[in-house]
């Protein structure tokens, strides 16, 4: 049995760890409301643009001058899998669930036969990838020092892999990253970039929203300058809604490690209490024998 002293050793360890743990879930709760509020704000921005950009689209069905960004190389044997994650950890299952829907993605398009490329958003994201598809990765991008995210920050993610793209680096780009829903629920989603994911509509529907758009300049010369912003705009997106992902998961696993090291703070007093009262049972009874003998 361990002694009284490593009993005490242990015991003021895991208050030490709780106290670390219960700092931790009071910041992501503080960082929490305002990364949930600007992934909402983001929603509605990147939404209407999306359903824009369909609406353009309509119309440059069959055109041979519509944008590559829309249309695509016509190939889709290369394919670019951005997998966007944390780069710290202690935040649960956030960045293993990420690394899970990427996961099946890519050996869903290597069991198909196809080229696929990795490009990692976070630190945790390449390190748990790698130990698998090393060969597969062709660059990483770490956002450790940045403090609030700003759309700067994915605008230059998003001219490197349009650089890829206009080099004929892929053929098809998809983003995988965690949908916040609640503090306790985040939903991996794969989200197609390259080429833009489009919803053709009936010959002579309206436009979303019930609106009929006459465009000037006309489509092509519209979406030329639209698409390549669509595209940082869904990663900006998809980095916020990991950032509150990240929050709300991070603010969950601590406090459940708060809670856990109070059972054991617990669990660990009683036994010193009992092994502290054995002891001293043990004493009395070496005393009062030896009294007797006498």
């Amino acid at each position: 049995m361990p002694s009284l002293k490593a009993f005490r050793n242990r015991i003021t360890s895991v208050k030490a760890t709780r106290k670390i743990t219960r700092a931790m879930q009071m910041v992501a709760a503080s960082k929490l409301k305002r990364a949930q509020d600007a992934a909402q704000a983001a929603r509605p921005y990147a939404e209407r643009m999306a359903a824009v950009i369909s609406s353009l689209a309509g119309s440059m069905t069959g055109n041979p001058g519509a944008p590559r960004l829309l249309t695509g190389t016509g190939s889709d044997r290369v394919h670019l899998v951005i997998v966007a994650t944390a780069d710290r950890g202690l935040c649960g299952g956030f960045n293993t669930n990420i690394v899970r829907r990427a996961r099946l993605l890519i050996d869903a398009l290597l069991n198909e036969g196809k080229e696929v490329k990795i490009f990692c958003v976070g630190r945790k994201g390449r390190d748990q990838l790698r130990r698998l598809y090393s060969r597969y990765i062709i660059d990483t991008v770490e956002l450790t020092g940045v403090k609030r995210l700003a759309f700067s920050d994915a605008l230059g993610i998003a001219r490197r892999v349009l650089d890829m793209y206009a080099e004929g680096q892929f053929d098809l780009a998809t983003i995988v990253y965690a949908r916040f829903k609640s503090v306790i629920s985040q939903e991996p989603t794969a989200q197609r970039l390259i080429p833009a994911p489009v919803e053709i509509a009936p010959q002579g529907a309206p436009a979303a929203g019930g609106a009929v758009y006459d465009y000037e300049p006309d489509e092509a010369e519209i979406l030329a300058d639209l698409l390549p912003r669509n595209v940082a705009v869904q990663i900006f997106r998809a980095l916020l809604e990991n950032a509150a992902s990240e929050q709300g998961a991070r603010m969950s696993a601590m406090d459940s490690a708060t809670r856990n090291a109070g059972e054991v703070i617990d669990r660990l007093t009683l036994q010193y209490n009992r092994s502290r009262q054995a002891m001293i049972t043990k004493e009395l009874i070496e005393i009062i024998s030896g009294a007797e003998a006498i």
